[in-house]
């Protein structure tokens, strides 16, 4: 089976498999499950695998973990913190338009 990755634009009720989103990010299903087993991903879950379900938003997620892992040569933790800083800074930022700040 060759490696392809998945691109395009996941609605808000389309979720991917576990091997779905393993492939759309280039990366073995080993990372995901290490990130979903650690909280990282999915919130962490005591379902099985094959149950797993991901959205887009787990999907953007997982490229920016990725993203800082590799840029950075961060490990999952460091990576996990800094995606989720930057996630609270656009937060924070869409809050003040919204207030005209």
């Amino acid at each position: 089976m060759s490696e392809q990755t998945i691109r395009g634009v996941l609605l808000d009720e389309a979720a991917l498999t576990l091997d779905e989103l393993a492939r759309a990010c280039a990366v073995d299903t080993g990372w995901v499950v290490q990130r979903v087993q650690t909280g990282i991903l999915l919130g962490g879950t005591d379902a099985a695998p094959e149950a797993w379900r991901f959205t887009s938003v787990d999907l953007v997620r997982a490229r920016s973990l990725l993203r800082i892992e590799r840029d950075f040569e961060a490990n999952d933790e460091v990576a996990a913190l800094v995606v989720d800083l930057t996630e609270e800074v656009r937060r924070l930022k869409a809050r003040l338009r919204a207030v005209g700040m």
